[in-house]
């Protein structure tokens, strides 16, 4: 008959270390989280009140003071399609270029470290490059055109760097499974590779998609107005956008109601978070279909 040995002090004490450990990172988990919920709940709370038909279909009168937010809404969206449109083709084929078909040199090598850099530049210096490349020299003046090719060129390291990450974590038996019953080079990535990589790819198309929706510099600079009495009717019109004209009410208006900032702020958020639950959700069943 076996008998139950007592632990000894070194084995009590790592798993006093192990208790320790997991303590202090749900403690981190709690106080990184806790700030960024009430925030959250704060800009909903009062911003869902302020929320109205009036308020989301109509056009901003009395200096922006009264009215809707309408223009900015579908400037937002406008802008921010067309730059996916833009970056996520640019993005993927580079990415799956860099992790399938380049070869390890110092280019490439230095090409990658590039590439991490210009996803840590201030979002300023885009729009500082967009007023100097896409509206003055190639005379597309202030524009949903100029601003959104300003959000795709921010956004072309997040979507290159997730895309090359997730090409790189598919197996690399599928590829030669692929080749060996006598598949090309390009099959393999079109039918076997980037379905399986499908899920990551999605993850940095939706934090690029994210970060130009809430950004307000570069479009500062390339395509945001004030105000505009009508809807744009071409992409070589300015247009409104959501985060331009939350700076605007909540620093440049004196007399703006608070409903009307937290409002505006809450559209915007909802917008973004509404990205991010249908990127989860296509991720999700993305990751059921995949094989490995």
């Amino acid at each position: 008959m076996t008998t139950l040995r007592s632990p000894t002090p070194a084995r009590r004490r790592r798993q006093w270390i192990q208790r320790l450990g997991f303590a202090a990172l749900t403690l981190a988990a709690v106080v990184t989280t806790l700030p960024i919920a009430w925030v959250v709940f704060v800009i909903l709370l009062r911003g869902l009140r302020a929320l109205s038909v009036g308020f989301l279909l109509g056009f901003p009168t009395d200096g922006l003071r009264a009215g809707g937010i309408l223009p900015a809404i579908l400037g937002t969206v406008v802008l921010t399609l067309t730059m996916a449109v833009v970056a996520a083709p640019l993005g993927i084929a580079a990415g799956v270029y860099l992790a399938h078909y380049a070869a390890d040199t110092p280019l490439t090598r230095a090409i990658r470290v590039a590439i991490l850099n210009l996803a840590g530049i201030p979002s300023v210096v885009y729009g500082l490059f967009g007023l100097a490349f896409f509206v003055i020299f190639l005379r597309f003046g202030t524009s949903i055109l100029a601003g959104s090719f300003t959000l795709a060129i921010m956004t072309l390291p997040v979507v290159i760097t997730t895309t090359e990450e997730a090409v790189r974590a598919v197996p690399n038996s599928f590829h030669v499974v692929s080749v060996s019953l006598g598949g090309t080079h390009w099959q393999s990535v079109r039918r076997l590779l980037l379905p399986q990589a499908l899920p990551g790819i999605l993850t940095g198309v939706i934090l690029g998609l994210e970060r130009a929706a809430g950004e307000t510099a570069p479009i500062l600079f390339t395509a945001a107005a004030v105000y505009l009495p009508r809807l744009p009717s071409s992409l070589l019109d300015p247009t409104m956008a959501l985060p331009y004209h939350l700076y605007v009410v909540s620093t440049q208006v004196p007399g703006m109601p608070a409903a009307t900032q937290f409002g505006t702020a809450a559209v915007l958020l909802i917008f973004v978070l509404s990205m991010n639950l249908i990127a989860t959700v296509i991720r999700s069943r993305a990751r059921a279909r995949r094989q490995w």
